[in-house]
């Protein structure tokens, strides 16, 4: 925290952190010299006060009030440029305990205390008179005047009646006396307004012979910020108005010193006192941007401090030289984008910058190639002071290269950039319904498919842990029966999006197409939600037409046209484990399903007057119960009769119809996905399971077979 001093060009009060402790500074020159202050000699009561620097000094609080009701706890004004007053401590820090009113009349070279305690300070008659008044949650009537600079005070009532004082507020103008205080006499009054006029005090203005000439000094050095300044200030023994505010007395030019230049930039001041270069600055650099035969200014490490004032002297010593600019090879050569990242929108302009340390710049020839097969050329960096623009049209990870040449030699540098374009949608595609310890591939399909470098993040099963890869597709088992979640999250520069499905787990399981009677497909726009919807129609109509419960029934609508879907029967059992569905009872329950939708009792309303069929394409199961050397023989002689029927029925539908096999699709429950289109094909993105591991013979069979009720 710092406090300029009003009336004094250059004079600032600052607190600093030192070793864990907060001690106050003063400076006179705009911060080019800083020392701590002197305390008073002697306290209050005129004890001598023992305090040595730099082990103890006074330390003030800086705050200033921004109510201009309240005075701050620090106070100066330009009409009277040598008072300043504060409240602060003595000692080896700066402390919120012990605090006392410190007053300094010759511009903080000595302090004297004036308060035990906290005061509010108002200059009246432009700094002739200093009224203070008490800091306290009690009510007073008393306030303090002093007429010669805070050096003796004088007590008086501007109230028969005590006041709780919430401000003071001097009347505008260049000869007020007049002061506001406000308040309240209890706390549940209404504001008091109590005006004190103290013009009666003097019976007289001040005259010529009255003022005495003040110099303005920093511990007896009279040259402040390069000139000496002589003030008008009343004699202390003189008790009369000032009124309007005299000036500066005189002021004169000093000859310039040393003490009157700060360290130029690149520069810092060592112990021996002298400007030398930082360790990361280098001097030559001064010369970059001039060419051979121009001159530049050579810096001596040294300026003049803003605002000073002083002549001659070692003023010629210290100020930076013209010099010629030397031809110089080109060196230290950087290539950054504008706004300092390593990334661009594709069809967007991205701006680069070519920066180099030394070199004869304008006689220097600047090729940039930005790895996309364009590349441009520049005879000079000035040309180049605003960037390089240029549009990527692709996306990637483009080098770009920049090769600077001159007379003297040449440089060259390389960024690598990454060009991108914003990612609209992922869709996780994944079966819906897959075997137990069975590989499932799932795979993220963007939208576009292009957005540049990618980083996957997937969750599955109940791993809480998630794998990461660069790549879209991963492969994994599920070795539970259930319902399981799969999500991916992409991350495509400082955007992430991510997707979410659900896939069904089961040892086994039965999977049937299904067709529809033909004015479906003119209603289908081929959406993800308009398939969702009729899915949950289709399963409504299927359970109230079987009566096989919907735990056992899912039912996926597949995209493309004409419109199909998948049904799948699924050995639901409950939370407990108990009351799960045997191999005959999916057999039992496809059989009734089949026969129910030949019966063409499966149908639903897709609108006023529109009537939709569900009919039973093909019917297969997955998988088929493995057979190994422990099973009977009865069992591989079923085997081989589901062999041999399998052939004949080829045979005979061989050459009447396709006999199409398991398709099983990747669809979340309840999501709301955007239609995108994927970089495989259907084949696949649609994982087929062999007809020879699904199908039994007891499923080829038509339309005739009998069926009985199951669950119900």
């Amino acid at each position: 925290m710092y406090f300029s001093v009003a009336g004094i060009k250059g004079m600032f009060l600052a607190n600093k952190k030192i070793d864990n402790q907060v001690k106050t500074f003063i400076t006179y020159n705009k911060g080019r010299d800083w020392r701590l202050l002197q305390a008073p000699d002697t306290d209050l009561r005129g004890d001598p006060v023992h305090c040595l620097l730099p082990y103890c000094s006074l330390h003030l609080h800086l705050k200033v009030s921004e109510n201009p009701y309240t005075s701050g706890i620090i106070a100066s004004k330009d009409t009277a440029p040598s008072i300043i007053v504060a409240s602060g401590n003595i000692g080896s820090e700066l402390s919120d305990t012990d605090i006392s009113m410190f007053v300094s009349s010759d511009a903080g070279n000595t302090w004297r205390q004036i308060f035990e305690e906290e005061h509010s300070v108002l200059y009246l008659d432009q700094g002739g008179v200093l009224v203070a008044m008490k800091h306290t949650s009690l009510p007073i009537r008393h306030l303090w005047l002093s007429f010669d600079e805070g050096r003796s005070w004088s007590k008086y009532s501007f109230t028969s009646i005590p006041l709780f004082v919430d401000g003071v507020l001097g009347e505008p103008g260049e000869e007020t006396l007049i002061m506001t205080v406000f308040g309240h006499f209890s706390h549940r009054s209404e504001w008091q307004l109590v005006k004190v006029d103290y013009k009666s005090i003097f019976d007289r203005r001040c005259a010529e012979e009255d003022y005495r000439p003040w110099q303005l000094h920093s511990q007896g050095e009279a040259c402040i910020m390069g000139a000496k300044r002589i003030y008008k200030k009343r004699k202390s023994e003189r008790k009369c108005m000032q009124g309007k505010y005299a000036g500066a007395m005189e002021s004169e030019p000093c000859v310039c010193t040393e003490a009157d230049f700060d360290c130029d930039y690149g520069y810092e001041r060592h112990s021996n006192g002298q400007c030398l270069p930082a360790f990361w600055f280098n001097p030559s650099s001064l010369s970059k941007d001039c060419s051979l035969g121009q001159s530049y200014l050579n810096s001596t490490g040294y300026r003049k401090v803003v605002s000073n004032n002083c002549t001659d002297g070692v003023r010629e010593q210290y100020t930076a030289k013209p010099q010629k600019c030397p031809g110089k090879a080109p060196r230290g050569l950087r290539i950054v984008t504008a706004d300092g990242k390593l990334t661009a929108e594709q069809g967007h302009n991205v701006t680069l910058m070519v920066q180099l340390e030394e070199g004869d710049v304008q006689r220097t020839l600047i090729q940039v190639d930005f790895g996309d097969g364009i590349a441009v050329s520049y005879v000079n960096l000035s040309s180049m002071e605003d960037g390089i623009k240029h549009v990527y049209q692709n996306v990637g990870i483009f080098r770009v290269t920049v090769q600077v040449d001159n007379s003297l030699g040449s440089d060259s540098a390389v960024l690598y950039l990454h060009v991108t374009c914003p990612l609209e949608h992922v869709h996780l595609s994944l079966p819906f319904v897959t075997t137990k310890n069975k590989e499932v591939n799932a795979t993220a399909v963007l939208w576009p498919s292009q957005v540049g470098t990618l980083t996957y993040v997937w969750w599955y099963g109940n791993n809480t842990e998630p794998l990461i890869t660069l790549e879209g597709s991963i492969s994994f088992r599920f070795t539970s029966e259930g319902m399981n979640t799969i999500t991916v999250q992409v991350s495509a520069g400082n955007a992430i999006l991510q997707d979410t499905k659900t896939i069904a787990v089961y040892e086994e399981f039965r999977s049937l197409r299904l067709s529809f009677s033909p004015n479906l497909d003119d209603y289908n726009p081929d959406i993800p939600e308009w398939r969702r919807d009729i899915g949950r129609v289709i399963k409504k109509s299927l359970v109230e037409a079987t009566g096989v419960p919907g735990q056992h029934i899912l039912v996926a609508v597949l995209p493309g046209l004409p419109t199909t879907a998948e049904l799948f029967v699924l050995p639901y059992q409950d939370p407990a484990g108990e009351n799960k569905r045997s191999t005959d009872d999916l057999e039992q329950i496809s059989e009734l399903l089949i026969h129910t939708l030949n019966q063409n009792s499966v149908h639903f309303e897709l609108k006023p007057g529109v009537r939709v069929l569900v009919h039973a394409a093909h019917l297969t199961a997955a998988p088929l119960v493995d057979l190994t050397p422990t099973h009977s023989g009865s069992a591989m002689l079923m085997l081989l009769s589901v062999v041999f029927v399998g052939l004949a029925v080829f045979v005979i539908y061989k050459f009447k119809r396709k006999i199409p096999g398991i398709n099983v699709y990747a669809q979340m429950q309840n999501e709301k996905e955007q239609e995108m289109i994927s970089p495989v094909s259907h084949s696949e993105s649609r994982p087929n399971v062999p007809q020879t591991e699904l199908r039994r013979p007891g499923q080829l069979i038509d339309e005739k077979v009998e069926s009985q009720l199951i669950g119900k």
